[in-house]
């Protein structure tokens, strides 16, 4: 299992009419911090597509537990929970606010595709011995 917690401000355009953030960002807040987890431990997207291989999202699941609103700072907290038959990438999130109370929470589920044909394959070796270095 590897954690990493990123943090950033709530952007203007991200709210709606309510003053709220909309929860379609949510989506785009997971995976930011899914990258900034990978970046941390040495991979970047773009290495990745410039190997020949892509990350889709195979499944989404969102709860939101409470609303936030322009300008808060939030933390999300990203675990790396499994590397299943070096195919699939499962993640968790944990979104907090400055007051440390969780907002939402989620998972999502990557499939490593081939960026030519779409089809399944097998991670890469950089990123399955990134993974596999950082004590998985």
């Amino acid at each position: 299992m590897i954690e990493h917690e990123y943090t950033f401000r709530v952007m203007y355009p991200d709210t709606d009419k309510m003053g709220t953030v909309h929860h379609s960002n949510y989506a785009k807040y997971y995976e930011t911090a899914r990258w900034e987890l990978f970046r941390n431990i040495g991979i970047s997207y773009r290495s990745i597509e410039e190997a020949g291989y892509l990350l889709p999202v195979a499944s989404i699941k969102m709860k939101y537990l409470k609303t936030t609103f322009y300008d808060e700072q939030l933390t999300i907290k990203t675990t790396l929970k499994a590397l299943e038959g070096s195919v699939l990438l499962y993640f968790t999130y944990k979104i907090f606010n400055e007051q440390k109370v969780l907002i939402n929470e989620g998972e999502t589920e990557l499939a490593f595709v081939n960026s030519n044909d779409w089809q399944l394959c097998d991670a890469p070796d950089f990123v399955i011995n990134a993974i596999d270095n950082y004590n998985f």
